[in-house]
């Protein structure tokens, strides 16, 4: 500390020394005079800043002996060291009377060691923190342990079963809530506390049978009184319970199943806000964490919960009200800009994504401040300032509340207590330290008031038009009028559109829902009748956002985001506008609202290592072994990154390569992150497959054909894969339950195929398709790479040549990736009988148009035929996708053996510009077959966003169709030598 010592600290600080050395004895003295001055200069700060220690150092000296001795003032406590010293004091206690006693003595001296180093800056404001919460859980821990033992010698041992299994002994659940919860006691808080137990049941061993509420409320009843009475020692902790169910006028102890029904039936927004800081302090650990599983689901919504905003709208605005008619403006917690409002907006985005990024069912506000940074759901400066302003409202809460060992926060009145207060916190003056506290005061209600608080300019702004609406929605209007608004507002067909609206307005779903439910309803409608408005086709626009209105009537708290930000509104009607795909999507899965909270993102694709890196963040929060959320975590990855394909596409941002690198890049990352969540799953169970010494550990590939292999996925593409290892079949894992190394790869494979296309709440990952891999159907589910090099070129078909053209490896071992790629550039390059080739790629072609080709096709019309009435499919029909493809394949088949490079790629584009630069192809060629391929395939994306099949009249793109055939024509003739350049 800097600041200059003031006269009134010197006189006070000389004072208390002298009083200090005179009530000593000559041993006494000694020991103290043989301080250093710094010693001396930082007890005299503690004496000065804290009129409880200097009333204690007083009264018992020795305490302050015993810490000086002992060298606590100086070091910080050992994982469980508060706890072993608290036991050893313990030990021999034998009356409550006695428990009372030692628990207030040591209190006592750990708040005196507490102060000294918080007040001399020793330590972070953190650490003072958890040292006041690890007194707390000691002294609760082993108050309670004491106490349940002596309840069972007197009134029998509490007894219980769940679901009719066998009787137990049943011990008391303290969880603590709040500050105690995180971890984050002050220097003298309250703790909050919640009783509660296992099972119902009754006592045994005792002559009289109490029911097992009964024991542990009478063991509450003892608890609180331990800790919370006054006397002559002073106190333990002030023990707060009306966060209980019920609140005061509620039972002090429930089984776990009464705790249960409460929150499910009766559960109320404050008390959400409450739970999240919730901790198990005593008990069974695995009954604890079977509670905490239980409440979970009340804390955190599975879906986005914006609604959790009004409710801390609801709990700021009754403070303030307590705030105002108390005078509490001077209160720095719950003042402006004061600590709760630090807390509110960190647990608000607690409360809306919680449930679905764990990374933020933390207790610690800290924790959970760097993680909305480094996530991006604050920007970083935000982040920086609330975490600097709460640092410092913490500090200054601990040197108000060490004065007096008083739970307050609010500044002191008088000009000497305002005067030692800003030297405690290290300035020279009372205005210094005033000024700086109101620009960190103004800061933080700055930012409260941007995330928290209603924006009252939003309505102002908006049209004058939403009254009108309003009175629509409230049915306010007669039926004629209502017509008429519809029309004059632009609606195409306002008697359809109306009577949708009163399917919705007027219907059963509403009626019966909850109030609540209702008053978002109405609230969100007209918003949302005046937003269409900005559509070329206002009706398709609302018919559509209200498929999505409906499917989250049950879960009104998404259409709050919506109300909340205009701008995702007007971002989600867009978008649905453009595309049913979209719409559909989002109806089915309305978490992706959420990602109309940061629109930035949503038009934005990243890069590939972006891709890992989120993926791998969601991941890493989740338990390994719990498979079911891993897979749902995968699911919301997927559509999540889907939907801003679909947005960019829309708003015509991204270009036809760019989104399919993006979705390709995404299965890559969904493909690796399976394989090892897979892996470990597998090696937890039965271990590493094993291999010679000296070898290399065998790997795992997971091959990626058409589409995918291309690095041409477009929305909806399923995923073609093959799975190859080079493990030796002959031996096994080394794990407890082992397998052979074969039997574990295929195991792996089955567990991969599962994960990915497997149906849950939020359906399918992936559809997959594995029937390129040797032999088909009918071949093994998993080949060594031996095995694949052997069918290959000696049992392949053509066609499965032709296919390996489009194949990479997307994810596993690296060292065996370059095996596979060496293994597959030698089996395309192989001299091919020209003929034979030409005659097998044309045929199967042939098969393929008339299996999948329109009818036109099927029956051979000639391109001179084509005209509006007929049809033409973008892939399969003559002069389509599939020509091209099998063009630049037997390309490869038959060249590459004198052309190497050829081999390099798997994507058609690249292949195309590498036959040009080997003289096998013009440069016009190239350009028209590039170009018609992305026109084809921009046209295909285009149509899946917009739910429509892949044909089209059979007018359109009629120049790249003749193009296409006459290459075709040119380069499949049996006269065209395989060297000679088209």
């Amino acid at each position: 500390m800097t600041a200059a010592k003031p006269e009134l600290i010197q006189k006070l600080a000389s004072q208390r020394h002298q009083i200090f050395l005179e009530k000593l004895s000559d041993d006494e003295k000694s020991t103290f005079m043989a301080l250093t001055p710094d010693t001396w200069e930082q007890i005299q700060r503690c004496w000065v800043g804290s009129d409880y220690v200097w009333d204690l150092c007083q009264t018992k000296p020795e305490v302050l002996l015993s810490l000086i001795g002992s060298g606590a003032l100086y070091k910080s406590f050992e994982e469980n060291e508060l706890d072993h010293e608290l036991t050893q004091l313990l030990d021999g206690c034998d009356s409550e009377e006695m428990l009372m006693s030692l628990l207030r003595q040591f209190r006592r001296k750990q708040q005196m060691r507490t102060i000294f180093r918080d007040l001399n800056r020793l330590v972070p404001m953190t650490e003072t923190t958890t040292d006041v919460t690890s007194l707390a859980d000691s002294c609760i821990k082993q108050a309670c342990d004491w106490l349940y033992e002596d309840c069972c010698k007197t009134i029998g041992t509490p007894m219980g079963s769940e679901d009719g299994g066998p009787l137990r002994q049943q011990h008391i659940t303290v969880l603590g809530m709040g500050k105690l919860g995180a971890r984050e006691l002050n220097l003298s808080s309250d703790i909050d506390l919640i009783f509660c137990y296992p099972s119902k049941g009754e006592t045994q061993g005792a002559p009289r049978t109490l029911t097992n509420q009964e024991f542990f409320i009478r063991l509450g009843q003892r608890l609180i009184k331990v800790l919370d009475s006054q006397t002559v020692d002073g106190f333990v902790f002030r023990v707060d319970m009306r966060l209980r169910p019920y609140g005061q006028s509620g039972a002090l102890a429930l089984s776990f199943s009464a705790m249960e029904q409460y929150y499910q039936d009766q559960g109320r927004d404050w008390e959400r806000y409450a739970m999240i800081k919730a901790r198990v302090i005593t008990g069974d650990k695995a009954d604890g964490q079977e509670l905490m599983d239980m409440l979970r689901p009340f804390v955190y919504r599975r879906y986005i919960d914006f609604g959790a905003i009004s409710a801390l709208r609801d709990m700021k605005r009754m403070i303030q009200r307590e705030v105002a008619r108390r005078s509490l403006q001077n209160n720095i917690k719950l003042g402006h800009g004061g600590i709760r409002e630090i807390e509110f907006v960190v647990q608000s985005f607690q409360l809306i994504h919680g449930g679905r990024d764990r990374s933020l069912q933390k207790r610690p506000l800290l924790e959970v401040l760097e993680h909305l940074g480094s996530s991006q759901y604050l920007p970083s400066q935000i982040c920086q300032d609330l975490r600097e302003a709460n640092e410092f409202l913490r500090n200054l809460e601990h040197a108000l509340q060490a004065v007096a060992d008083r739970q307050t926060q609010t500044l002191p009145s008088s000009e000497d207590d305002l005067q030692k207060l800003s030297w405690i916190m290290g300035f020279d003056s009372e205005t210094g330290f005033l000024d700086h506290l109101n620009v960190i005061r103004d800061k933080v209600s700055q930012h409260f008031e941007a995330i928290i608080s209603e924006n009252d300019d939003t309505e102002q702004k908006e049209d004058s038009n939403l009254e009108e609406w309003d009175s629509f929605w409230s049915s306010q209007l007669p039926s004629e009028e209502e017509l008429a608004l519809l029309e004059r507002m632009g609606f195409q067909s306002p008697v359809d559109v109306h009577q949708r609206l009163l399917v919705l307005r007027d219907g059963k779903v509403l009626k019966t829902a909850r109030r609540q439910s209702t008053e978002r309803i109405d609230q969100f409608m007209p918003r949302l009748l005046q937003a269409v408005l900005r559509e070329d086709n206002p009706d398709q626009a609302l018919l559509r956002v209200l498929t999505i209105v409906e499917a989250v009537l049950r879960r009104t708290a998404y259409l709050v985001l919506l109300i909340e930000n205009p701008g995702a509104l007007e971002h989600l009607v867009s978008l649905c506008a453009a595309s049913p795909m979209i719409t559909d999507q989002i109806a089915r899965h309305p978490a992706l609202l959420d990602e109309f909270l940061n629109l930035g993102s949503l038009y934005s694709p990243p890069e590939k290592n972006e891709l890992e890196d989120e993926l791998r963040q969601q991941l890493a929060h989740i338990p390994e072994d719990d498979l079911e959320t891993q897979m749902e975590s995968l699911r919301y990855f997927r559509m999540s990154h889907m939907l801003r394909v679909a947005a960019a596409q829309v708003a015509g941002k991204m270009p036809l390569m760019k989104e399919s690198d993006y979705l390709t890049w995404t299965a890559e990352s969904i493909l690796r992150a399976v394989l090892d969540i897979a892996w470990k799953q597998l090696a937890a169970k039965h271990g590493e497959p094993s291999f010679d010494e000296g070898d290399n550990p065998p790997g795992f590939l997971i091959v990626g054909y058409g589409k995918l292999g291309g690095i041409e996925m477009g929305p909806g593409s399923d995923l073609d894969l093959v799975f190859i290892h080079n493990g030796n079949s002959r031996k096994m894992t080394s794990g407890e339950k082992p397998l052979e190394n074969s039997m574990f790869f295929t195991r792996l494979g089955q567990r991969i195929v599962h994960m990915l296309d497997t149906s849950t709440i939020s359906g399918q990952l992936y559809e997959v398709d594995m029937r390129l891999r040797p032999s088909g159907n009918s071949g093994l589910l998993v080949s060594s790479l031996t095995a694949f090099e052997k069918y290959q070129n000696k049992e392949a078909w053509t066609w499965e040549h032709q296919a390996l053209v489009r194949a990479r490896v997307v994810a596993g071992d690296p060292s065996l990736a370059q095996q596979f790629e060496s293994v597959r550039a030698n089996i395309l390059s192989n001299k091919r009988e020209q003929g034979k080739l030409l005659d097998e790629v044309r045929e199967m072609r042939e098969k393929m148009a008339k299996s999948l080709g329109t009818k036109a096709t099927k029956a051979g019309t000639s391109e001179e035929a084509w005209d509006s009435k007929g049809e033409f499919h973008l892939k399969h029909d003559r002069g389509g996708i599939v020509d091209i493809e099998f063009l630049v394949q037997y390309a490869v088949l038959a060249w590459s053996h004198d052309h190497p490079s050829l081999t390099r790629w798997s994507d058609n584009i690249r292949i195309l510009e590498d036959l040009e630069h080997a003289g096998l192809l013009s440069h016009e060629d190239a350009v028209v077959m590039n170009e018609a391929y992305q026109s084809y395939r921009k046209k295909l994306h285009k149509a899946a966003l917009q739910n429509q099949s892949s044909k089209i009249r059979g007018d359109k793109m009629h120049k790249q169709r003749q193009t296409v055939i006459q290459l075709w024509n040119h380069i499949m003739q049996d006269d065209v030598p395989c060297n000679v350049p088209c």
